[in-house]
Order: C-alpha cells, then structure tokens, then sequence
C-alpha cells in the first residue's frame, strides 16, 4: 500500500492547485496595487499555515468521519456548538453560489465578445442588475435540476477550466515579463511608496486598506481539503508539515509574483480608472486587466494598432471560457457537497424526514429548498436598487465574510481540542501552548480582517453594503440556534 500513498510532490499539487485562484492576482492589484502584496504575505504566515495544520491535526484524529467539521467541533466543544459552526460553514456557500450565478455572465460575455457587456444587457425592460439576477436565478434553477439528476461530468469541466486558468497564471507572469523587458520600465511607476499605498481612491484611509486584508485570507480558503490526506501521506509526521509549508511558500510567491507583473503591464489609472472607472467593478476587473494584458503585449513587440488590440480580445476571450468552464464546474459541485454534509453529517433528528430524502445518494429535497434560499437572497440583492459597480462589490464583499466566519469556529474549536487531550497520530503544535498561540493568531486575523471589511463601507457612506454582510450570517446563525433548541 505504501506505493500507493501521497508524496511530498503530490501533496504540494493538490494543495496548490485545491487553493490557488487566477483571479485573485488581477483582483488584488485593482484593489490594491504592488500594496496588496503585503497583505497576502501576511495572510500566508497568519492564517494559512497555522489554520492548516490545525485542521491536518483535526484530520487526523477522526480520519473516517462522515460529519467532517461538525465531528470535530462537537467532540472539541459540544453539539449546539458544532451546529451553529457547520450551519456558517454551509452558509457560506449560500453566498458563495449567490456571488457566482451573477459574476458568471461577465465570463460568458467576454468568451463570447472579448469584453463585458454584461452592463448593456436589458431583459424585458429591466435593467443592467436586474437582468443579471434572472439570469442568475434561471442559472441556480437549471444547475440544481441537473446536479440533482446525479449527473457527474461537470467534474471534467472543472478540470479543464482548473488547469486553463493555472495556464493564465503562467502566461500572465511570463508574458509580463517580456513586456517589462521590451518597455525597459514598469507601466505602473515603481517606488517603495507604491508597496504600502493603493492607488484605489476607495483604498486610501486606514479602516479601507485593512478591509482588504478578508481578501488575502480568502485568496487562501479551501485549506480544508487537506483534512482526509493525512492518513493517505506517506510518512506523514515529516511529508505533512513539509508538503504545507512548502505549498503556502509556492502559492505566496506565485500570488506575489503575479500581483507584480500586473504591474509591469497595467497602469492603474489608464486602465481602471479611465472615465472615472465606471465600467469596472469587482466581477471584471480580472477581463479588463487580461484584456489591457494581450494589447500591451501587441504594442511591445511593434504590431499595429489593430492587431494588438485584437490581440487584447483573444486573450481576455481565453480567460473568458477558462473561468466560465471553472466555475460552472465548481457550481455543480457546491450545488450538492456541502448540503449532502450538512444533512448526513450531523445527527438525523436535527431534520425532518422529508428534508432528509436520498435519491440517487443526494438529499434531493433539501438541494430544493436551498435553491429558493439562494434565488430569495439574489432577488433581494439584485433588486434592491445598486448599480453594477455596488452589485458586485455587495455579492463579493458578503462571500469573503460569510466564507471567513467558519474559521473562527475551527480555530476556537482546536483550542479546546488541544485542551482536552484528545489523541491524534499527527501532531504538528508539539505543546498546548503553542496550539493556544496559534488559535489566536488565526482568531485574531481572522477576526480583525472580518470587522475591518465591515467598518470600512460605513465610514464611505455605504451602509447598505454592510447590512447585507451582516444580514446573512446573523439570520443563519439564528436560525442554527433556534433550530438546535427545538431539537433537542
């Protein structure tokens, strides 16, 4: 069996290619420039290392447990607990599907025409917004019926749309580079100033700039996967803390790497700030920066106008498709995984029967019930009078803190897992001490990162946009604790 278990090499690529994203490269430097770097820096040494060896620990321990986190926080703290922790897990997937049935047409759009017009697009006298959220909701309605129907190839999409994209990261980095070398200067001016200020007019007082450090941590978000590989690594005490200190180094300097390049490539204000930056937002600044990408790359190696810009096109139409491909194969996924946990993983009286039902080994019922949840909060947003640019920055900014509050239940959770002494073959915190200091530190970042992103709207005026982050998770959690009452 030993040739069959994972190897240092093997276990850096799942991570790696389980946790790195394409987009947050483009995203982070139209956020916040060479500045951003720091944050993912930070991000890296405060978040992901020590959460990640939390949950290989957690994995470790309850290596064949059907309810994943939801084991590991009841037997760390107690059910009710453990509830409410996997209900914010779950949820958090809620916002994550409502952000994706809507961000998923400006891909569609430049795959098809090489730019956004998402924008432009009126159905039945509504406008750009509205649209998007039938759209989104035909979308939510149509994945459910298939992903329901125990239909499985979208797993294949997903991985050609992975690797299309870890492609771009290539092209980015690389190509950057040669525009660098025949310019012999950066587009976006260079200076020690540059890597502690943004050139985002929205990113210029302290509350901001700290907002954006939610972002840096979901740049690293997913790092529960790795929780079932501890018992498949080959000699795991010394693979296991190798494989993720080596994979958060490669995905920080990857991150860093292309952040910067952008910057070889992209002006910020040219290229994001023209005409007051109004067709830009949140959902396209990764089509926009690919586009500029393939036109300054025209223009560096001498080709006519024309030329480089259709250039520009083609390369923004790749992303286009690449991410389309990605997230309508991740859509699939999230449509069912999270649900059948959230159901067969915790104990059967937590729900009725008919909620419960299986067909095809997936609780049909209850994918039904969280399409309507997830259509409701989209008609909510999509109608509430915001445009594009709000819209979207809405939709992201409530991902990011909905997909950051479960990690204040992990890491809590260890803490008291340490605590109690439970057994667990792979120990990577050596002493209690050492496992308290660095729950903390993720409770800390974490937590700080989270408060930061919800301040930072109110102090702009943009109320609105923090109700809605605090809106879903507060509705969840109550609804957890009712429901957990009730049960027992």
């Amino acid at each position: 069996m030993n040739n069959r278990k994972i190897t240092l090499l093997s276990l850096v690529l799942i991570i790696f290619t389980s946790i790195f994203n394409f987009v947050n490269i483009p995203r982070a430097f139209y956020l916040m420039g060479y500045a951003s770097i720091i944050f993912y820096v930070i991000a890296a040494l405060c978040f992901f290392l020590p959460f990640a060896f939390m949950v290989a620990e957690f994995g470790s321990a309850y290596p064949s447990a059907k309810g994943g986190i939801y084991t590991w926080m009841a037997s760390a703290v107690n059910s009710r607990y453990a509830f409410v922790g996997i209900v914010m897990w779950y949820t958090s997937f809620i916002t994550w599907m409502l952000n994706t049935s809507s961000i998923i047409w400006i891909p569609i759009s430049t795959a098809i025409f090489g730019v956004d017009k998402t924008q432009s697009w009126h159905l039945l006298g509504l406008n750009d917004v509205q649209t998007l959220g039938i759209l989104a909701v035909v979308l939510v309605l149509l994945v459910t019926f298939v992903a329901s129907r125990g239909l499985n190839q979208f797993k294949l999409i997903t991985s050609i749309g992975g690797s299309a994209m870890l492609l771009a990261s290539f092209i980015l980095i690389v190509g950057g580079s040669v525009i660098l070398l025949l310019n012999g200067h950066p587009l976006q001016p260079l200076s020690l100033l540059s890597f502690i200020h943004s050139p985002n007019p929205d990113y210029q007082t302290g509350i901001a700039v700290l907002g954006f450090s939610v972002y840096a941590i979901f740049a690293f978000g997913g790092i529960e996967i790795i929780s079932g590989l501890v018992d498949q690594t080959k000699n795991p005490q010394k693979t296991f803390p190798r494989g993720i200190a080596v994979s958060a180094i490669l995905i920080t300097i990857v991150y860093a790497l292309g952040i910067f390049v952008t910057g070889m490539f992209t002006n910020w204000n040219q290229v994001f700030n023209a005409n007051g930056g109004k067709h830009v937002n949140i959902g396209n600044e990764a089509f926009i920066a690919m586009n500029n990408f393939g036109y300054q790359l025209g223009l560096a190696l001498h080709c006519p106008h024309g030329v480089a810009a259709q250039m520009g096109l083609w390369v923004a139409r790749y992303i286009g498709l690449s991410m389309f491909l990605a997230l309508m194969g991740a859509f699939t996924t999230v449509v069912f995984s999270p649900i059948k946990q959230l159901v067969e993983g915790t104990p059967a009286n937590m729900w009725p029967k008919w909620f419960r039902k299986v067909k095809r080994d997936l609780p049909v019922n209850a994918m039904k019930v969280q399409a309507l949840i997830v259509i409701a909060f989209i008609l909510l947003v999509s109608f509430g009078g915001k445009d594009a640019k709000m819209f979207f920055q809405i939709v992201v900014s409530m991902t990011n803190v909905a997909m950051s509050l479960p990690y204040l239940f992990v890491a809590y959770a260890f803490w008291q897992f340490r605590k109690k002494r439970i057994d667990h073959p792979f120990v990577f915190f050596k002493s209690y001490a050492v496992a308290r200091l660095a729950s903390i530190v993720v409770l800390v970042t974490v937590g700080a990162a989270i408060i930061f992103t919800l301040v930072a709207p109110v102090m702009s005026g943009q109320w609105t946009t923090t109700m809605w982050m605090i809106l879903g998770p507060v509705l969840f959690i109550t609804v957890a604790l009712i429901w957990s009452r009730k049960t027992e």
